[in-house]
């Protein structure tokens, strides 16, 4: 006797609410060489220092202990590695040991291995609003309640803050608080004691994604938000190697409390035992070997015409009554045009000139405001970034936009 074929179940249902990344999907439709290309927050290729990184690969492969690093290791991470980065950082204001440090595959997994070791189905998270929008989904994907927290040209407000903790007690709260993706705002130091301050006062968990902080090209560093007074047992800072060395080595770091490092590592382990070993070997002997300064300074350089050449051209691009951020670092600017526009269907025109930005409605978790865009403006040269806003002024300022 047959029996008839039963389909397989769906996807699990926490999926349902997780939207795709827009900018992932733009990736697809803009992989051609006539476009230009402000919607990827991508670092510029001809910057990688791929001789110096094929040759850190040799040297741990042709090593005699090479085999060690295509092995199994550790989960919390490469101890050469966590020395090299701890030191970075304490460089930069922050006193961190390689204990004090978790190596995750890029720091999209940190968030990730945070929301599988914190936060429960139903648990609520604050997030500014607009927000990273891999942020997002990650604590879409957890089940989680996503609450936002009203922000200004200074990001987000402790006042406002203060009252969302009030109203919904948020088990976290996530940041990007230098170089924010997508304002490009830097959240000031006052502000920063602020969010600190109550987060030890609540209970509350925060988060501070930092992959563009190293990334400044006016003005002076501000001190880590996990610098702060009272920040010691509740802030969890997040790093990578994706904006300074190349997102392909897939190589971030969480800097946590000692209380959560156990529960970390568990998920860690559970999620894919370690990072790849090679991977890791590879970066710390770029960093030993490497004037990262230097290097930098070069990436600083480059950056700073590019988005000198996007702030020129901005006032010739936006209609009358636009505004947009100015950023002293970072990749990006947050662009809102005047009225009720939804940059979403002014896409396609876009496309068709052979430019793109990502409309800015998927970065807000609360209620969208259809009229921003992102603008990244960092994978182009200053030729190429005037060109694309030229591109898109023929977009913007239509009469139909």
């Amino acid at each position: 006797m047959t029996h008839p074929a039963v389909r397989p179940a769906l996807p699990a249902q926490r999926l349902a609410g997780v939207a795709s990344s827009p900018v992932r999907d733009l990736l697809a439709l803009i992989d051609r060489p006539s476009v230009i290309s402000f919607a990827g927050g991508l670092p510029a290729p001809e910057l990688f220092d791929l001789d110096g990184l094929r040759g850190a690969f040799d040297r741990v492969l042709s090593a005699p202990g090479g085999r060690r690093h295509l092995q199994y290791a550790p989960t919390e991470g490469n101890p050469d590695l966590r020395t090299r980065v701890a030191a970075r950082i304490t460089a930069r204001g922050l006193p961190t040991e390689a204990g004090d440090l978790l190596v995750t595959t890029g720091s999209q997994q940190a968030l990730t291995l945070i929301a599988a070791a914190l936060l429960d189905p139903g648990d609520v998270v604050a997030v500014e609003e607009p927000t990273y929008l891999a942020a997002i989904q990650c604590f879409q994907l957890a089940g989680c309640r996503i609450v936002t927290v009203p922000a200004d040209h200074h990001g987000v407000d402790p006042d406002a803050l203060r009252e969302v903790i009030a109203e919904s007690r948020p088990k976290l709260l996530y940041l990007v608080p230098t170089f924010a993706n997508p304002t490009g705002r830097t959240l000031p130091v006052e502000r920063r004691a602020a969010v600190a301050s109550l987060a030890a006062e609540h209970g509350m968990w925060v988060v501070e994604d930092d992959p563009y902080g190293e990334l400044r090209y006016r003005g002076e560093p501000v001190a880590a938000l996990a610098a702060q007074p009272g920040a010691e047992e509740h802030v969890l800072h997040l790093g990578s190697f994706s904006k300074i060395a190349a997102p392909g080595l897939r190589l971030g770091w969480v800097r946590t409390p000692a209380a959560l490092r156990p529960a970390l590592t568990v998920a860690k382990q559970a999620a894919d035992l370690h990072t790849s070993t090679i991977d890791q070997a590879a970066a710390a002997e770029w960093l030993a070997t490497t004037d990262l300064d230097a290097h930098l300074a070069g990436l600083r350089d480059a950056y700073r015409a590019r988005r000198d050449a996007m702030m020129a051209a901005m006032p010739g691009t936006a209609p009358a009554g636009s505004t947009w951020s100015d950023p002293d670092g970072g990749m990006f600017t947050w662009l809102r045009l005047p009225g009720e526009v939804d940059t979403g269907t002014l896409l396609p025109a876009a496309l068709a000139r052979d430019v793109a930005f990502v409309p800015g409605a998927p970065f807000h978790a609360g209620r969208p405001d259809t009229a921003t865009m992102r603008l990244s403006f960092t994978t182009h040269t200053p030729e190429e970034v005037g060109e694309g806003m030229r591109r898109l002024a023929g977009v913007l300022r239509t009469p139909a936009s």
